[in-house]
């Protein structure tokens, strides 16, 4: 830990020039009594460091000195300082060591490069949660990090989506995945890659066996395949051909887009605006109930009909509880 907060000084000090003790030491978490004795420390080992008292003293290295870390362009630079939220790090455990790696990066970048790497970092904010995404479960990762880093088997206890009771299943993990602000552990089981949502974990267990993944085969090769396998529709699907209302179609394209087969013409003034949808299985278009009288189903008459079964169980569900 102490040569880790020696460096980190001395690369602040590189970046920064001149800082006061009382801010390395709240940057380093530690106090200015050992913000002085890290300073000695560097000294000792040869490091052009001084400290200046006063009210606009600090501590400084001699003027000219530098590491010996150069080549990044200025565009890497720019692209290494637009990170993705700070919540995808904490979750791992590694905020702390993100800070303390921008540190080390803004140090080695050629003086010309550090202006616009900073101003990428105040420009550009990445933040890979949804709108209204609404609450979620407390997702603790320790265990799964671990199995990830240390190659080893995982005993877990699931609840699938749709069932009470948890599972139990040994399986054995490539790594992990953070897709739109929800952590997915990616494994085989049984030899089969598998996705597992880290939310729906009960409890998870380290086992002694070293991982049994497939030869040759990385993560991004399994989340590929994953991906295919809950994006692409299954054989059976329907074709659905529908009429929005105009003064809808934003709202519509936003909530039924990944139903959408294509986006839908523009089609002027008109009204009523046609586009065409894929469900996975007939019963699915009653999601279309929820815009009520602003979407219409045109084709398959199938697809109507099961579109006004679904509005008749409602009205039964409903209708005797309505003031008379």
């Amino acid at each position: 830990m102490k040569s880790d907060r020696l460096l980190s000084i001395l690369l602040l000090l590189q970046t920064r020039g001149r800082v006061p003790a009382r801010e390395l030491a709240s940057r380093l978490e530690v106090s200015v009594r050992t913000v002085y004795r890290d300073v000695e420390a560097l000294s000792a080992a040869g490091v052009p460091v001084y400290a200046e008292r006063g009210r606009h003293g600090g501590i400084a290295l001699l003027a000219g000195f530098r590491t010996d870390v150069t080549g990044l362009t200025a565009d890497e630079s720019r692209a290494l300082f637009i990170l993705a939220a700070e919540g995808t790090h904490a979750a791992l455990g590694l905020d702390a060591a993100l800070g303390s790696a921008l540190r080390k990066v803004m140090a080695a970048l050629p003086e010309p490069h550090r202006p616009a790497a900073e101003l990428a970092s105040r420009r550009v904010l990445v933040d890979a949660t949804r709108w209204r995404d609404g609450p979620r479960a407390a997702v603790d990762l320790e265990v799964l990090r671990e199995a990830v880093f240390r190659d080893r088997r995982l005993r877990l206890r699931y609840r699938h989506s749709g069932q009470r009771e948890p599972r139990t299943y040994t399986v054995d993990p490539y790594g992990l995945v953070a897709k739109a602000g929800v952590w997915y552990l990616v494994a085989d089981r049984r030899a089969r890659p598998q996705l597992f949502r880290a939310d729906r974990v009960y409890a998870a267990r380290l086992l002694d066996d070293p991982v049994r993944r497939r030869p040759g085969i990385e993560l991004a090769d399994v989340w590929e395949v994953l991906l295919r396998q809950v994006e692409d529709w299954p054989d059976g699907a329907i074709d659905v051909t529908v009429r929005v209302r105009r003064e809808r179609l934003d709202f519509f394209l936003r909530v039924a887009g990944p139903h959408l087969a294509e986006l839908p013409p523009d089609a002027g003034e008109e009204e009523w605006v046609v586009a065409r949808m894929t469900f996975p299985v007939l019963r699915a278009v009653r999601q279309l109930l929820g815009f009520s009288d602003q979407v219409e189903i045109l084709d398959p008459p199938e697809a109507r009909a099961e579109l006004l079964r679904g509005a008749r169980s409602a009205l039964e569900l409903y209708g005797e509880q309505a003031p008379s």
